[in-house]
């Protein structure tokens, strides 16, 4: 099977290949300790084996469900946060017609999200919505209680009883959680409704390729035995290859190297719209495993030709703080060709039968050439085509490309408390139970800049 690539010749002006490498013993340890899961966090590395692990029954069990509501529905609600809903998306969008909602005829459901917000008009327009379709909802939480997706569940769950009944609305409502316990589980049991299980060893952000995002993303069509096929391939290249030419220790190594040389933002930059949410997948990755202990990298991301007509500015002569990795897609899904046009006011002729994509790769080279010449280094990652094989090789590769980088920067790349922080201070003013304690103290405190409703 093709690979997934990554080219480092666009840091070669700012990096040595003795400074990439300087550090190459250490990464091999560090991917050693993912592999025995003997390094920090090893507590929720089940993610480097799952997708070898897992059978092809567990596969067919979730498309035999998946066929089940597909049969029911026109669209499939996905209610999750985070790494419960970013990784579906992600891959439904590389793979999706960018207007699947205005097709005149659709082969599968499609989807939209809850819980992902605490938008009131978002959740109000989303209802509205619904009571003209067809629908059933896939609830995605380790433990029930995170405040977005259980807000939009009591909602959604209270919307589809009143409209199908609370006994046919049981079978249009797949639950994904805890095999053991929390809430979520517990609601699922009383209820009865099918559930998939997120593994005890395996958190969020690294939970796409189980039934986090399998569940969802067979629903709506896509070829899960491809995506996990992929990750395997990938897997096979990097997990015992202890080499130089290992491109997970490869883009590990050059970011940190970089970052020890003051580039302190990393901005993951796409040419094509389809790859947007992916970007989102990989800030969130890398975002929650890496920046702790005032350490880490900023991950942050642009669409190009986009946002060459807004922060491309900036990235080209402001602060040197930064350097981009480039997601390339050798062959676009679908060609389109610019026609001949006689009168040629618009003097375009001279591109004439040309591929969009020619100007769109031209456009590509000419950004990294006047980037990197302006101080910017740039990493690319070449993918085949967008197809489930290259996807599951792309998020393998950057999750275990994550853990290796995470342990070079001396931190756990698998938990996440400063999320808990914001949660803490939002249970004490909504008055959750059990939070008295601390409710009065943030009050007075917010008191003092604002009066509170």
């Amino acid at each position: 099977m093709e690979r997934i690539s990554l080219n480092y010749n666009f840091v070669s002006d700012f990096l040595s290949e003795q400074e990439i490498f300087q550090r190459f013993d250490e990464a091999k340890e560090h991917l050693k300790s993912l592999i025995n899961k003997t390094g920090k966090g090893n507590d929720f590395l089940g993610w480097i084996d799952y997708t070898e692990s897992i059978q092809s029954d567990e596969l067919y069990e979730i498309e035999e469900y998946a066929e089940k509501i597909r049969e029911k529905i026109d669209i499939l609600v996905l209610i999750g946060i985070g790494g419960s809903y970013l990784g579906t998306k992600a891959i439904i969008d590389m793979l999706s017609h960018s207007f699947t909602s205005l097709l005149p005829e659709k082969n599968n459901p499609i989807i939209l999200f809850a819980g992902n917000n605490l938008g009131e008009d978002y959740l109000h327009d989303l209802l509205e919505i619904l009571n003209y379709y067809e629908y059933g909802i896939v609830v995605v939480s380790k433990s029930g209680t995170t405040t977005e997706p259980a807000i939009a569940f009591r909602i959604l769950k209270h919307h589809i009883e009143n409209k199908y009944g609370k006994d046919k609305a049981k079978e249009r409502i797949y639950v994904v959680t805890d095999k053991n316990k929390g809430i979520l589980l517990e609601i699922a049991k009383n209820e009865n409704y099918k559930c998939f299980y997120i593994p005890d060893d395996i958190g969020g952000r690294y939970s796409v390729l189980t039934p986090v995002g399998l569940l969802p993303l067979a629903i709506v069509g896509i070829d899960i035995h491809q995506l996990i096929q992929g990750a395997n391939s990938l897997r096979s290249s990097v997990i015992n290859n202890f080499t130089k030419d290992n491109i997970a220790i490869q883009y590990a190594l050059i970011r940190n190297a970089l970052y020890n040389k003051g580039k302190l933002v990393e901005i993951m930059v796409s040419y094509t719209p389809r790859m947007h949410f992916f970007i989102e997948w990989w800030k969130q990755l890398f975002g929650e495993s890496e920046g702790k202990e005032n350490k880490g990298l900023l991950p942050v991301g642009v669409d190009f030709t986009t946002d060459l007509h807004s922060l491309g500015q900036y990235i080209q002569e402001g602060k040197r703080i930064l350097f981009e990795t480039v997601l390339h897609i050798n062959k676009p899904t679908n060609q389109l060709i610019i026609p001949h046009d006689n009168e040629n006011i618009d003097k375009l002729n001279f591109l004439s039968y040309k591929r969009v994509s020619y100007v769109n790769n031209m456009a590509m080279l000419g950004t990294i050439l006047a980037h990197t010449d302006a101080g910017v280094p740039n990493i690319l990652i070449d993918i085949p085509s967008l197809q489930e094989k290259y996807i599951g090789q792309l998020i393998y590769f950057f999750q275990i490309a994550c853990g290796i980088s995470g342990y070079l920067l001396g931190v756990n790349p698998f938990d996440q408390p400063g999320v808990e922080a914001y949660k803490n201070n939002l249970f004490a003013l909504i008055n959750k139970p059990g939070y008295e304690n601390i409710s009065t103290a943030i009050k007075k405190r917010l008191n003092e800049k604002f009066k509170l409703p």
